[in-house]
């Protein structure tokens, strides 16, 4: 099956991305975590802005979780002889990514119920963005697994493309109602902004 240059270009760098993310967590949150000292008889206070900086971490491990297994059957259909992953692979990927789907899906839920009531959620949108993002990768993802198993190379190109901007469109609507902060790196193009999320969150002063 041949693929467009563009798109094995989005599959790598969706990959790296992934690996950065997912490590995120861990790294973090064996920092956060750590114990005291032993032996230490004094309290070690805890970090300016911890609560916040946990919450931001929270949700960039989150898109890590997704993003993964989303790009791990993408470099498996890519590697297939014509995309035609065997049935078993193919069975295990789905079972991967409707996991992780249903996992952000289920979080965004319960942060939209805690907006309270629905005027409240109007106001801040960004959780019901992430549950559609998911809704609409879940869709991709099965007409993807659907394309290989037919080994209909033209459709199984069409559907790893839409993938992969599925993909792209969850980290994007994480980022812009998670809470997280703007990014600042010169150069990069200004993301849009949402009713009732703040674009200009910043890391909490130390």
């Amino acid at each position: 099956m041949r693929i467009s240059r563009k798109a094995g270009l989005l599959a790598s760098s969706a990959l790296c991305g992934a690996l950065a993310l997912g490590a995120a967590g861990p790294a973090f949150s064996s920092v956060t975590d750590a114990p005291a000292r032993s032996g230490s008889s004094e309290s070690v206070a805890p970090l300016p802005g911890a609560e916040a900086l946990a919450k931001q971490n929270t949700a960039l491990a989150g898109a890590g979780a997704v993003v993964q297994p989303v790009t791990d059957l993408v470099a498996g259909v890519l590697k297939a002889p014509d995309g035609k992953l065997p049935k078993d692979e193919a069975t295990k990927h789905a079972a991967d990514v409707k996991k992780a789907l249903d996992g952000l899906a289920a979080g965004a839920k319960a942060a939209t119920d805690k907006a309270g009531a629905p005027g409240a959620r109007a106001q801040a949108p960004g959780p019901e963005l992430v549950a559609k993002a998911a809704a609409d990768l879940q869709t991709k993802v099965d007409a993807l697994v659907k394309a290989s198993a037919a080994g209909d190379a033209k459709a199984t190109a069409a559907a790893l493309q839409a993938t992969l901007t599925g993909t792209v469109n969850v980290v994007v609507a994480i980022v812009l109602g998670g809470d997280l902060p703007a990014p600042d790196l010169k150069g990069l193009p200004k993301l849009p902004t949402l009713p009732g999320v703040d674009p200009a969150q910043t890391l909490p002063s130390l």
